[in-house]
């Protein structure tokens, strides 16, 4: 036979936890006032305890009290809680805080790891490639000199754009090639 069971613990029962410690908190005894009496009060009410008043008086399973009135008898210690069964609620909350707390920082370390790994993904993914050199940049750049210099007479140019018509052709056909 198995002896083994769960406790479920819902959100209301650990509000209601809370609640009655902070209850147990707020609670504090407020100190009497004390109030000044003529000489003939505190005699008349002496003589009026001592009647009324038994001089051996017992606490709870303790020796007899002797010469205290009622008022002063010392207080109990509180007894220990009955339910064993609240304190295992409470370690287990105790318990499920700690657990919580320790995710949180793991959490918080996995987002810094996640957010670094994904801007690497994204640098590496959208960094632009090497632009490569275009083609007879400097067969064109020798024709538009040519050109500006020699502005009334554009026939002194006509080598260079011929050299420069003809590196245009072999890079076309170079092109035409590797796409077949």
């Amino acid at each position: 036979m198995d002896d083994a069971f769960s406790i479920q613990i819902s959100g209301n029962l650990v509000k209601q936890l809370v609640d009655d410690a902070e209850k147990a908190k707020k609670k504090t005894r407020k100190p009497k006032q004390k109030t000044h009496k003529t000489s003939e009060q505190n005699q008349a009410k002496s003589s009026n305890q001592k009647d009324n008043y038994d001089d051996t008086q017992t606490l709870k399973g303790g020796p007899p009290v002797t010469g205290w009135p009622p008022m002063y008898l010392p207080i109990p210690p509180p007894a220990p809680p009955a339910n064993a069964e609240l304190d295992a609620i409470r370690s287990v909350v105790q318990e499920s805080e700690r657990v919580l707390e320790k995710l949180q920082k793991k959490e918080e370390e996995m987002v810094v790891e996640v957010t670094q790994k994904a801007k690497e993904l994204h640098d590496n993914e959208f960094k632009l490639p090497q632009p490569k050199p275009m083609p007879c940049s400097a067969d064109l750049t020798a024709c538009l000199d040519c050109y500006k210099e020699n502005t009334k007479d554009p026939l002194k140019c006509s080598t260079l754009v011929r050299k420069f018509a003809d590196c245009a052709r072999t890079i076309r056909q170079q092109v035409d090639s590797t796409k077949q």
